[in-house]
């Protein structure tokens, strides 16, 4: 029996999940558009479909955010259809091999820049008045057809307001429970520490230095219990030093995260000066924005693979010079050094779908799906 969801779209097999409730393909019957259908079942306990509904509505005209087309119940679902997009970035580091060169790290931490990449995105949540709090690779998704270079952020089922209106930060709290994804948590989160702006960037800087790298030094850690594994990451992480984690690597990748990490709690990111200290890397390194990602060069040989349309400008970010760059570096440098360590708290704490739709796995394109290898832990 065909299913329907508003009227007006057809669901069809599932494509993957998110924090809450599961995501399907599904058509619209009227236009043959194909769209993204995620359900949450009624009588969830907590049910958290309808809170990030809301987010998507409120964030709704920013670059990379997808668009919604309807929202309601059916049957015995919660029900939300959006913007079908393309592969995660966990899909496309898996179709490379689990390595990224430089230059496609350097423009997926650049689409802030030019309104298409990551730091981008989060300045855009964080002007809203939002963190996002589980930045990690399956959580940007690539678009399709003329959007297919463009970066999207999804899934904000843990997304929480950091401000009201009056712009009064959130206040200051410990003993909290670890939420997000502890492969890419911040050390703030994973000793309790109530999450703000500074904790997203920490994770997008893991997330950086995962495609840098292949992996993290906290991967493939076993325990017994969760509780236990998120402990076992948490003490490897803080003993795990910037400068160790990224060795080999340029220094702005180190001087990023010390600058995440010497953030206080209440205080908003340069996002200007961590545009910037990526973007003087990228020209250094003589690299173009051209758009051509690895996974490009691979499916198509570099021929030919470019943003539809003209090429942006460089010339569209604020100007920051070189010395206030250096400026600033110094500062981070100084910050980092008169920071010993992190002053741990006592206390740390720690459904059922439709029958007729079986298949599973991530959204992929045909061309993509057959050779795509499976996530590493």
């Amino acid at each position: 029996m065909e299913l329907r969801v508003g009227n007006r779209y057809r669901l069809g097999r599932k494509i993957g999940s998110g924090s809450f409730g599961d995501i399907y393909l599904g058509k619209n019957i009227t236009t043959g558009e194909e769209v993204a259908i995620k359900l949450e079942c009624l009588k969830t306990k907590h049910p958290q479909l309808h809170i990030e509904c809301r987010f998507y509505k409120i964030l709704q005209g920013g670059i990379g955010i997808p668009s919604i087309k309807w929202a309601g119940s059916e049957g015995d679902y919660n029900v939300m259809v959006m913007e079908l997009l393309g592969p995660s970035l966990e899909d496309l580091f898996n179709f490379c091999s689990r390595r990224f060169t430089l230059k496609t790290v350097l423009l997926l931490a650049d689409q802030l820049l030019l309104f298409s990449f990551q730091i981008c995105r989060i300045e855009y949540i964080h002007s809203r008045c939002f963190i996002h709090r589980d930045i990690k690779p399956d959580n940007f998704l690539m678009g399709l057809g003329k959007r297919g270079n463009l970066v999207y952020i999804i899934d904000f089922g843990l997304a929480k307001k950091f401000a009201n209106a009056n712009n009064d930060h959130i206040p200051y709290r410990e003993n909290k429970n670890l939420t997000g994804t502890a492969r890419y948590a911040s050390i703030h989160t994973h000793v309790g520490i109530e999450q703000s702006r500074r904790d997203d960037l920490e994770s997008l800087g893991y997330v950086l230095m995962y495609f840098n790298r292949g992996s993290l030094p906290w991967q493939g850690l076993r325990a017994a219990t969760k509780r236990q594994k998120y402990e076992i990451i948490s003490e490897k992480k803080m003993s795990t030093s910037v400068d160790e984690l990224c060795k080999g690597y340029p220094v702005e990748f180190a001087t990023y995260l010390n600058y995440c990490r010497t953030l206080r709690f209440e205080e908003k990111p340069d996002y200007t000066y961590l545009r910037q200290l990526f973007r003087n890397l990228f020209l250094r390194q003589r690299f173009t924005y051209d758009y051509v990602f690895d996974w490009n060069m691979l499916k198509f040989g570099g021929a030919g693979v470019r943003k539809p349309g003209s090429t942006p400008q460089l010339g569209v970010l604020p100007p920051v010079s070189t010395e206030e760059v250096e400026s600033k570096n110094k500062t981070v440098a100084t910050s980092s050094r008169k920071m010993t360590e992190i002053v741990v708290p006592q206390q740390m704490s720690a459904q059922p779908l439709p029958a007729t739709t079986t298949a599973s796995g991530p959204y992929l394109p045909p061309s993509l799906r057959k050779i795509v290898r499976p996530p590493v832990e």
